[in-house]
């Protein structure tokens, strides 16, 4: 009987370790945003799919994203703190007088709105950059 309870409970362990927990990205939208008087750049993801608009006039262009992409996009949501997101602080001030486009993440969720202050755009805060380097990526300039 000990080497029952011994066996289940290390199995136990074993799969709670090992499980993640799959985040629920059905209701959630995050869009990344950098504008300034001649610079125009605004990205949302959802659903495994990303929309890109490159100008203001421009119609936005609707790319799929593979699994494996979605997935890193995925991972890095999880670890921002979306209750945080808008007291996030930006390392650089270069928007304060136009050496940089006015950068912002916007995160809906179960619609709720989450926010950051602007930040110059390039350099995000530490917190949110793999996430929003990511979404960076699918514009190709």
């Amino acid at each position: 009987m000990r080497i029952l309870s011994l066996l289940l409970l290390t199995l136990f362990i074993a799969s709670g370790c090992c499980s993640q927990k799959k985040v629920d990205m059905t209701s959630t939208q995050i869009e990344y945003s950098a504008h300034s008087r001649g610079y125009y750049k605004t990205i949302v993801a959802q659903d495994k799919a990303v929309l890109v608009t490159v100008s203001r006039n421009a119609e936005p262009v609707k790319i799929t994203i593979d699994e494996a992409k979605w997935n890193e996009i995925v991972a890095a949501y999880s670890k921002v703190n979306l209750e945080n997101l808008s007291s996030l602080k930006a390392p650089t001030d270069k928007r304060t007088y136009d050496g940089a486009a006015i950068g912002n993440l916007k995160i809906t969720k179960n619609g709720k709105t989450y926010e950051t202050q602007g930040f110059d755009n390039g350099f995000p805060p530490k917190e949110i950059e793999k996430l929003v380097n990511l979404l960076v990526d699918f514009v190709t300039e």
